[in-house]
């Protein structure tokens, strides 16, 4: 059984391996099917398109397109805030507990769970 992964849209990452190691960018998408990122400025690569007249004004103009292909997770580390410096951190899991309402307005005790950085113990 698949993990879910521990990486999310919108999360600041460091690649760790691979032709871009050292390269910091924004996560744009998750592809979790086959646990891959889009990460913005990693892993660009040119795409030839061509010509297509089919539409009249909404036909496609042809050449080469220059964009991010998918990179696989593992060559990422997400990156958290200690000490003002961005360092690379793994992640992990914990519980807490959390005051929900229910739609009659009585409160009631639940747990949820939080993305926690192992390098300082803060909530992601």
């Amino acid at each position: 059984m698949a993990r879910n992964m521990t990486i999310k849209k919108g999360d600041v990452v460091r690649v760790i391996a691979g032709r871009d190691k050292g390269a910091e960018g924004r996560v744009i998408a998750v592809v979790s099917e086959d646990k891959r990122l889009i990460v913005e400025g990693v892993n660009r690569v040119k795409r030839h398109t061509k010509v297509v007249n089919q539409g009249g004004r909404a036909g496609t103009t042809g050449g080469i397109i220059t964009q991010e292909a998918s990179i696989h997770v593992s060559n990422v580390m997400l990156l958290t805030e200690v000490k003002g410096k961005k360092v690379p951190t793994r992640v992990g899991a914990k519980r807490v507990e959390v005051q929900k309402t229910r739609h009659d307005g009585t409160k009631y005790t639940a747990h949820r769970s939080v993305r926690v950085a192992t390098k300082n113990g803060e909530e992601i």
